[in-house]
């Protein structure tokens, strides 16, 4: 399986202005990678372009799909080939908790996956030209199974967590490595609209270093927290007369 080495081009983040994307970046940059950073915030990138020699700006919004083959063409002309794609770019409503909303689905799903496609579509199409590449794509343990209140997110991770498998069985061969980050609750704006308990969250800082670590070393799934992964994963393993009571159980544990 081809690894991403910072000798063999450049890596790009999207969704790099805060957060998980902002935190892959910089540590990125630490491993050694010169690191492309798209988002749309145009001054939070620049703010960390400063803080490291090794990251350069590359404002841009996912959801534009010319934009985003522009942009890639952008980056490899400047900077050479794109060793490492991490497609981190996503947003999660908290007014979907609040009952169904078409508005907001197709948003959820217009970020989280019609952006992702968009970058994909330039990106694959230079990686397959040049027979290696490396690209992660950001889900979520809350694309394992139903949960209430999430039924935008969490079945736009889903298809994210789909996607990533398929493209794996399709690029395997051409010398891509395809892989899905799926991570639990981490520190970062989004996560700060929680209002109730979030099991074994853990900061951006050390989200981004098991995930670099899994760019390195990791099979397809980088995964964390692994206690409430593999729990999640056996739960959604169960017939649905068990799965329905017990994560009802759990969301309401969680809301006390």
């Amino acid at each position: 399986m081809y690894r991403a080495h910072p000798n063999d081009g450049i890596a790009w983040v999207t969704g790099a202005s805060s957060g998980i994307g902002r935190a892959v970046a910089l540590e990125l940059a630490q491993r050694g990678f010169e690191v492309a950073a798209t988002a749309r915030r145009a001054a939070e990138l620049e703010a960390m372009a400063a803080e490291s020699h090794n990251i350069f700006s590359f404002p841009g919004d996912t959801t534009d799909r010319a934009a985003m083959a522009a942009t890639v063409s952008g980056i490899e002309a400047a900077h050479g080939p794109i060793a490492l794609a991490f497609l981190n770019a996503g947003v999660a409503f908290i007014a979907e908790r609040d009952g169904f909303s078409a508005s907001l689905v197709w948003r959820t799903f217009e970020i989280n996956v019609g952006g992702t496609i968009n970058c994909l579509d330039p990106v694959l199409a230079a990686m397959k030209r040049r027979g290696k590449g490396q690209i992660a794509l950001t889900s979520s343990l809350a694309g394992y199974g139903g949960i209430a209140g999430s039924s935008g997110y969490g079945s736009a991770k889903a298809a994210l967590i789909y996607m990533a498998e398929a493209l794996r069985l399709s690029y395997e061969q051409a010398g891509l490595t395809i892989q899905v980050a799926n991570p639990g609750f981490v520190h970062t704006a989004m996560t700060a609209q929680n209002e109730f308990e979030m099991p074994f969250i853990m900061g951006a800082d050390r989200a981004a270093r098991i995930i670099c670590d899994g760019f390195e070393k990791n099979g397809f799934e980088i995964v964390f927290p692994r206690r409430l992964a593999y729990a999640f994963k056996a739960m959604c393993l169960l017939p649905y007369a068990l799965f329905f009571p017990l994560m009802r159980r759990a969301a309401e544990r969680a809301r006390r």
